[in-house]
C-alpha cells in the first residue's frame, strides 16, 4: 500500500485501482496467531502526536462509490450487461449509504485524536485499532463474524492489551475499512464496465469498417494501438469478433498479434476475466453481507466481554452485578484517571482502583 493507508487521488494522473483488502484466507485458529504477531509488532507512539487525517479520504470514498452506483444505474437502464458484482452493489447501495452516515455521525475528530497511534510502519500515524481492522477484513476476506471478532481481540490482548476506547472503536474502524475495501472494488467494477464499453465501440466501429474499406480498418488498428490495455477489454472485443474471419477483419488480427506478445491466449484472458470477476463479486457480497453483521452486533456487550479493565473491575468488585448505565462511569473516569499524571495503563489503574473504586453500593 506504499507510505500511506490511503492513496488520495492525483489531479489530472488516472491511476489503475487500488487492490482490494484482501489477503491470505487464515481459520480462526490462524487468525489467533496472526493477532499476536501483530500485537508484537504494532508499537505506538509515546504520546498522541500528530495523527493522519481520515476524513478526506471518506468523502472521496463516498464520491467514488456514489458515481460507480450511478454509473451502473446508467448501465441497466440502457440494458447494458453488468457485472454480478455490480448487481450487489446496486441491489445494497442503502446498505453502503447507511454505514457512511453511520461513521460521519460517530466520528467526532476529538475522539479520533484520542486513540493511540502507531508510532512507525505502513499505518504510521494512524490509530492502532485501524491496523487491527485492516487485519481481520484482510485475513476473511471482509467475511466477518463474532466468533472471528472475538477471537482476534482476545489473542491480540494476550500480548498487548487494547484501550477502552480503542474497544469501543472497533465497530466505527471496521466500518470504515470496509467501505474503503468497497470503494476498490468499486474502482474496479467501474474500470471493467469502462473496459467493455470501448471495446464495445471498437467492435462496433471494426463490423462497419469491414464493409467499408481498408482505409477506415486502418484507423481503427491505430486506435486500438493507443486505448488502454486490460484483460477486460481484451476479452469484450474477443467476444464481440469471435465470429468474424482475421483475414478481413484487422481489429481481430490486431488483438491475436497483441495476445501473443502478451504470451497469452483468448481461453487464458477469458479464464482470468472470470476468476477476477468471480472474487470481486465475493468479497462485495462479504462487505455487504459484513456491513448488516456490524449494525447488528451488540457493541456495547461486545465491548464488556473482551475488556480487560472491566475483567479486573469484574474480579475485584460487585461490578458484574450493576448495570450498564452504573458501569459505564466507571470506565470513564478510569479513562480519565489513564490519560493524565503519571502514566498507567488503564488495567493498572482498575487494578489499583480495586475494590474501592467499585466495591458496592455500601462504600459510595
Amino acid at each position: 500500500m506504499g507510505a500511506s493507508l490511503f492513496r488520495m487521488p492525483r489531479q489530472n494522473s488516472p491511476e489503475p485501482p487500488e487492490p482490494p483488502i484482501r489477503a491470505e484466507l487464515f481459520s480462526v485458529e490462524r487468525l489467533e496467531q496472526h493477532a499476536e504477531s501483530l500485537a508484537a509488532a504494532q508499537h505506538v507512539a509515546p504520546d498522541l502526536g500528530r495523527s493522519r487525517p481520515i476524513t478526506k479520504r471518506l468523502y472521496d470514498n463516498t464520491r467514488v462509490l456514489t458515481a460507480t452506483y450511478r454509473a451502473i444505474v446508467r448501465a441497466t437502464s440502457t440494458h447494458q450487461p453488468i457485472t454480478p458484482a455490480a448487481e450487489w452493489l446496486l441491489d445494497n447501495f442503502h446498505v453502503v449509504a447507511d454505514q457512511i452516515r453511520e461513521i460521519k455521525d460517530d466520528l467526532p475528530p476529538g475522539y479520533y485524536r484520542l486513540l493511540p497511534k502507531l508510532s512507525d510502519g505502513r499505518l504510521q500515524g494512524y490509530p492502532r485499532v485501524f491496523g487491527v481492522a485492516w487485519a481481520l477484513v484482510a485475513h476473511t476476506n471482509s467475511a466477518l463474524d463474532i466468533q472471528k471478532l472475538t477471537r482476534f481481540v482476545e489473542a491480540y490482548q494476550r500480548v498487548q492489551p487494547l484501550t477502552i476506547g480503542e474497544l469501543w472503536a472497533l465497530a466505527i474502524t471496521l466500518r470504515i475499512t470496509l467501505v474503503e475495501n468497497l470503494r476498490r472494488l468499486a474502482e474496479t467494477i467501474e474500470a471493467q464496465q469502462s473496459a467493455s464499453r470501448l471495446a464495445d465501440t471498437f467492435a462496433d466501429r471494426a463490423s462497419g469498417a469491414a464493409a467499408v474499406g481498408s482505409e477506415q480498418a486502418s484507423t481503427i488498428v491505430d486506435s486500438l494501438g493507443q486505448a488502454p490495455w486490460s484483460t477486460a477489454f481484451a476479452v469484450e472485443l474477443a467476444h464481440r469478433l469471435r465470429d468474424q474471419d482475421p483475414n478481413s477483419t484487422p481489429a481481430l488480427r490486431w488483438l491475436n498479434d497483441r495476445l501473443r506478445v502478451e504470451s497469452t491466449t483468448t481461453d487464458q484472458i477469458v479464464r482470468e476475466e472470470f476468476q477476477r470477476q468471480s472474487a470481486t463479486d465475493v468479497t462485495v457480497r462479504n462487505v455487504i453481507t459484513s456491513m448488516r453483521l456490524i449494525t447488528m452486533i451488540n457493541w456495547p456487550e461486545f465491548s464488556e466481554s473482551v475488556s480487560l479493565v472491566d475483567s479486573v473491575l469484574r474480579d475485584a468488585s460487585e461490578f458484574a452485578a450493576m448495570d450498564f448505565p452504573t458501569r459505564d462511569p466507571y470506565r470513564r473516569a478510569i479513562e480519565e484517571f489513564a490519560r493524565v499524571g503519571p502514566r498507567r495503563s488503564e488495567r493498572r489503574r482498575a487494578r489499583d482502583s480495586g475494590r474501592q473504586a467499585c466495591g458496592g453500593s455500601s462504600s459510595q
